[in-house]
């Protein structure tokens, strides 16, 4: 099967985001733009200068609580996120903690026509299968695009993660992170998954292929 990438770009100017993006996009089939690795000053910048290439990313600005490096307020992140919605990328990452407690953030995001992909993090661990289905639930209510990473400790949790694809319809993203999680990065892909998260070069998450890995993995299918 063909794997398609999304690779994950964490620069901290519009100009290596943009130079880092035409790379990604002559192998990868989506990049990820993480705008929080941005000053909220330079946000709109990156916009505009990626603006042709949209259709092909997947637009995150993680706070700090979730993992990422926004340093600003909730409300701050907020504003931002209504912003780089308008932008219409391929999809917008929304935390699920986020969007239900933000009542408005759905309606207005509704109007743009951008398609969000609701987002959950375990950074210490993998829940029961019971668990992560009553979560699955919950997140379908905002959206058909789902995205749920827990932390691998075993093989077990690994396992526990992908049974989530036998329950889903399409549009799930679960795997875990972690080098106990790493297999699961593939095998997602197999189970359904419509892309694998990949670096260019130094893993921008904890066991994170580089593109060119899954790329070699690729060529020994055909």
């Amino acid at each position: 099967m063909a794997y398609k990438t999304c690779v994950s770009i964490a620069e901290s100017t519009p100009a290596g985001v943009l130079f880092t993006l035409k790379k990604a996009l002559t192998k990868s089939d989506y990049a990820e733009i993480r705008f929080d690795f941005l000053t909220p000053k330079d946000i709109p910048k990156a916009l505009q200068i990626t603006k042709k290439y949209h259709k092909r990313c997947v637009f995150t600005l993680r706070p700090k609580s979730e993992g990422g490096k926004f340093q600003g307020s909730e409300k701050e992140r907020i504003s931002i996120l209504k912003l780089i919605a308008e932008y219409n990328p391929y999809l917008l990452d929304v935390e699920y903690s986020t969007i239900s407690k933000n009542k408005d953030l759905t309606p207005y995001i509704k109007k743009t026509k951008t398609p969000v992909l609701v987002s959950w993090h375990d950074f210490a661990k993998t829940p029961s299968i019971k668990t992560l289905l009553q979560k699955y639930t919950q997140m379908k209510k905002f959206s058909s695009h789902i995205k749920i990473v827990t932390t691998a400790r075993s093989t077990k949790d690994t396992a526990t993660v992908l049974l989530l694809y036998k329950k889903q319809s399409s549009g799930l993203i679960a795997f875990a992170m972690g080098d106990y999680g790493r297999i699961s990065r593939i095998l997602c892909m197999n189970l359904g998954s419509p892309y694998t998260y990949v670096s260019l070069g130094k893993p921008v998450a904890p066991g994170q292929f580089s593109l060119d890995e899954i790329k070699s993995l690729q060529s020994l299918q055909k």
